[in-house]
C-alpha cells in the first residue's frame, strides 16, 4: 500500500523530527511513506473571516496539487468521524481489500482546510474535538498508522 501524508507547514521542532523519522522506519516494513511538507501561507495574527478563507484557499489550492487522482483522500478534520485504533486499522484494511492501494491523509495549516479540499475528501477523520498544532498531528497520525498496520498484522502494540 502507498500513503502519502500532505501537511501544510515545516516540521522545525527537532523532537518532532526524531518521533516522524522513527516512525517513518517503522512503517517501510508494511508500506510505501511519502511525507510532502508545503509551505503555509504566510498571514498575520489577527486575520478577518474573509482573509482566512483566502489563506486556507491558497493552502488548498497547493494540497489538491499534490493529490493523485486515483488516491483515497482521507482529511484530517476537527468535524470527521471519531475512530478508535482499532477501527482505523478495520477502515485502512477494509480500503485496501477494495482495491484502494493509495491513500492520502491531509493535514491542513494552523486555519483548517479549505471547503475544495474537503470536498475532494472521500472520508473525514478526526482525532479529537480538541484543536492540536498541525505539526505535532503528524507524527500523532503516523503513529496511529503503524498502530493499524500492527493490528491489522496481529502483531504486539502497547494497548
Amino acid at each position: 500500500m502507498n500513503i502519502n501524508v500532505i501537511g501544510v507547514g515545516k516540521i522545525k521542532e527537532k523532537y518532532l523530527k526524531l518521533g516522524i523519522d522513527e516512525f517513518k522506519k517503522r512503517l517501510s516494513k508494511y508500506c510505501k511513506l511519502d511525507i510532502i511538507e508545503l509551505d503555509d501561507e504566510k498571514a498575520p495574527e489577527k486575520l478577518s473571516e474573509k482573509e482566512m478563507i483566502m489563506v486556507k484557499e491558497k493552502e488548498g489550492k497547493k494540497i489538491l496539487s499534490k493529490i493523485k487522482d486515483t488516491s483515497y483522500v482521507i482529511a484530517l478534520a476537527i468535524d470527521g468521524k471519531n475512530l478508535s485504533s482499532e477501527e482505523l486499522a478495520d477502515k485502512m484494511s477494509d480500503l485496501a481489500v477494495r482495491g484502494n492501494s493509495n491513500i492520502t491523509f491531509v493535514i491542513g495549516g494552523s486555519l483548517g482546510l479549505s471547503d475544495e479540499v474537503l470536498d475532494r475528501a472521500d472520508y473525514k477523520l478526526s482525532f479529537s474535538k480538541m484543536t492540536f498544532p498541525h505539526q505535532l498531528m503528524r507524527l500523532i497520525l503516523l503513529e496511529q498508522v503503524y498502530r493499524a498496520y500492527r493490528i491489522n498484522n496481529n502483531e504486539p502494540y502497547h494497548k
